[in-house]
């Protein structure tokens, strides 16, 4: 009972020297841990706007769980193969495509991603450009991010 009572008084004593010596609560690593997974989600969004832009197949569908959905801006949803398709038609090249002020929230093993995103390019010679708002949602599979679901939308015209 003696020696429990010690242990019990040391275990505190330790709590509470590293308290005053600032080392870090758990929640302060909970926090950079959330954080370094949101830099990692960015830097994710970016490559995959760039192979998007490259019609890179490989680097897409890297990127894209098996059971990925994207409803684009005219309504249409494809699967990760249908999208990878539609990403790669020769008709149409994309000049431009970034994100613009992208927010990431992590809960657990699931990242959300919103903002806009700018999309210039020209299909059969014609010039078209987007403006857009983005959801995305990714989610940590076998140690790996992947993007589940992803929608885009065309912002609504101020007086409509």
């Amino acid at each position: 009972m003696k020696h429990l009572l010690w242990l019990t008084a040391m275990a505190c004593l330790l709590v509470c020297a590293a308290g005053a010596m600032g080392v870090a609560d758990l929640s302060d690593f909970a926090f950079a841990q959330k954080e370094s997974d949101a830099a990692k989600i960015t830097a994710l969004e970016n490559k995959w706007a760039a192979a998007y832009k490259l019609r890179d197949v490989e680097g897409m569908s890297s990127l894209l769980a098996d059971d990925f959905i994207i409803t684009i801006e005219d309504g249409r949803t494809f699967s990760k193969l249908g999208y990878i398709s539609h990403c790669n038609d020769k008709t149409t090249k994309v000049d431009v495509a970034e994100f613009i002020d992208l927010k990431v929230r992590i809960r657990g093993n699931t990242a959300i991603v919103t903002g806009g995103y700018h999309e210039a390019g020209a299909t059969n010679g014609k010039s078209y450009e987007y403006h857009d708002r983005l959801t995305d949602v990714w989610m940590l599979i076998g140690g790996r991010w992947q993007v589940v679901a992803s929608h885009y939308s065309i912002p609504a015209k101020e007086g409509i």
